[in-house]
């Protein structure tokens, strides 16, 4: 049997005063065969020194500087392509997320899920913390795709998910903005047919910096990925038509082409 790994992918962006503790945390809790890959938009925001400064030689930690575009999801997507184990991990530079949850996770991909989400909306979970409204919306959507769209979790928008690699570089990441991602391939691993599980984590908003989620702008983003986890099965070729048009609507100008990379 091949051991587990797994890659995790950290967005980063000026998160110098809490990656070292994220980290320690991390590499604490994992016991599987990992890879951390911080990333970064531009070699000078100060994570990167603080990174390099508390792992010193520790070769399963990398700091990336990502090409494909400013901003979360094209860090988490930069990271995803660049993951080489088979099982890869989004969580937030913020410590929000508990890192003892990554193993199980891992477990479930293994097992043969191609999502396994972090939920803090499942019996056992619960969010602590963090603006009132968005946790409204946030919980609103998450038990009502769980519910009606059977999407596998009650949890979607959450970022802390375990997804297979390989079912993620087939379908592709089309979002360009925000945290979008985790709602995105939840939606089209249900449209696919493909098992999502969750196990509950308790979320802990952050205290130290300052979040980026801008909530009135990525809003009408998330709705057509919602929109779009319900419906009949689908093939990959139809997933991925699909998706790159609702990327069309959420990047404005982004040419087609772009949108399937």
């Amino acid at each position: 049997m091949i051991p587990a790994a797994v890659s995790v992918v950290i967005p980063a962006y000026r998160e110098d005063e809490g990656i070292q503790r994220v980290l320690d945390r991390l590499l604490d809790a994992i016991t599987v065969d990992v890879e951390v890959l911080v990333v970064v938009d531009d070699e000078a925001d100060p994570t990167v020194a603080a990174v390099a400064e508390h792992v010193g030689h520790d070769t399963r930690v990398r700091t990336l500087v990502n090409t494909y575009g400013r901003g979360p999801a094209n860090a988490i997507r930069y990271g995803i392509d660049a993951a080489c184990k088979p099982v890869v991990v989004v969580t937030m530079a913020d410590g929000s997320d508990d890192p003892r949850l990554i193993d199980p996770l891992v477990r479930l991909v293994e097992r043969g899920v191609v999502v396994a989400a972090a939920s803090r909306y499942s019996p056992g979970g619960q969010q602590v913390g963090g603006p009132m409204l968005k946790g409204l919306i946030s919980r609103a959507a998450g038990r009502s795709l769980g519910t009606f769209a059977r999407v596998g979790t009650d949890d979607a928008t959450n970022s802390f998910k375990a997804y297979d690699t390989d079912f993620v570089r087939e379908v592709g990441v089309h979002s360009r903005s925000g945290f979008e991602i985790g709602l995105e391939l939840t939606a089209k691993a249900r449209r696919l047919r493909l098992p999502v599980a969750e196990l509950p984590t308790i979320w802990l908003d952050r205290t130290i910096g300052e979040s980026s989620f801008d909530m009135k702008a990525w809003i009408p983003k998330y709705l057509r990925w919602y929109r779009f986890a319900y419906g009949p099965q689908l093939t990959v070729d139809q997933v991925r038509d699909q998706a790159a048009r609702i990327a069309r609507l959420n990047n404005g100008a982004a040419p087609a082409a772009e949108q399937d990379t």
